[in-house]
């Protein structure tokens, strides 16, 4: 072969014994939401070879920063709502040329067609009681359940969700809230006071607060992180 010599470095080479101290660091994929209270990223990995669902509690700010950040990693989002207005602007931001948002009204959502290769959220903002969810329960389909307020009769269908997250509610709402995600004393007693900016994310027993960092482009056209729409 003929050309210009490449550079001379030294190999890189282990030993038999060397192979079990080698480790590579590989933390879950998925959309970055926020930082936790250790200032150590919190990732969503929203699509799986199941199908998952999620509950949210608060306003739509931050499901439109994850509607947002679901597309930038090319996941298809399909919305329905009640209240168009409150997407259309956000679905034309994130899809540019191509359609990876749509907006359809409340029981106009058809099947989405989900795959390994073409992931799907489905965000539901049907109101506090919505009604039942036409599409089946899907692999590589997320269903994002968002409920402006949780309605104290309704608390114990949060059992349903695979995660949970909860904005700032008040304190009837916390008080119902928490035997259902088994929320200490001062988790229940720190909802009806949370900033704007936080969420407390709740899976299997576990909890997580995490705060919400929207990028510069992201307030720019969402503006600053509100709980109320």
């Amino acid at each position: 072969m003929f050309g210009t010599a490449g550079p001379r470095v030294e190999r890189h080479a282990l030993t038999v014994d060397q192979l079990g101290s080698l480790a590579v660091p590989v933390s879950d994929d998925g959309i970055v939401i926020g930082v936790d209270q250790d200032r150590v990223p919190a990732v969503l990995g929203l699509f799986r070879p199941e199908p998952y669902e999620i509950s949210f509690v608060g306003g739509a700010y931050l499901i439109q920063i994850i509607a947002l950040r679901a597309a930038a990693i090319g996941a298809r989002v399909a919305i329905e709502s009640g209240r168009p207005h409150l997407w259309s602007a956000m679905a034309q931001q994130a899809g540019g040329a191509q359609q990876c948002v749509t907006v359809q009204p409340v029981g106009r959502l058809g099947p989405q067609g989900p795959s390994a290769t073409s992931p799907v959220l489905v965000i539901r903002d049907c109101g506090a009681r919505p009604p039942r969810n036409r599409l089946a329960a899907t692999p590589w389909q997320t269903t994002l359940t968002l409920l402006p307020f949780l309605d104290p009769r309704l608390a114990p269908r949060l059992a349903d969700a695979d995660l949970v997250g909860l904005q700032r509610v008040s304190p009837t709402e916390a008080q119902a809230a928490a035997p259902v995600l088994r929320l200490a004393e001062a988790d229940t007693a720190a909802l009806p006071s949370l900033a704007d900016e936080l969420t407390l994310w709740s899976a299997g027993g576990t909890r997580r607060y995490v705060l919400l960092a929207p990028t510069g482009v992201e307030s720019a056209f969402l503006g600053p992180p509100r709980r109320l729409d």
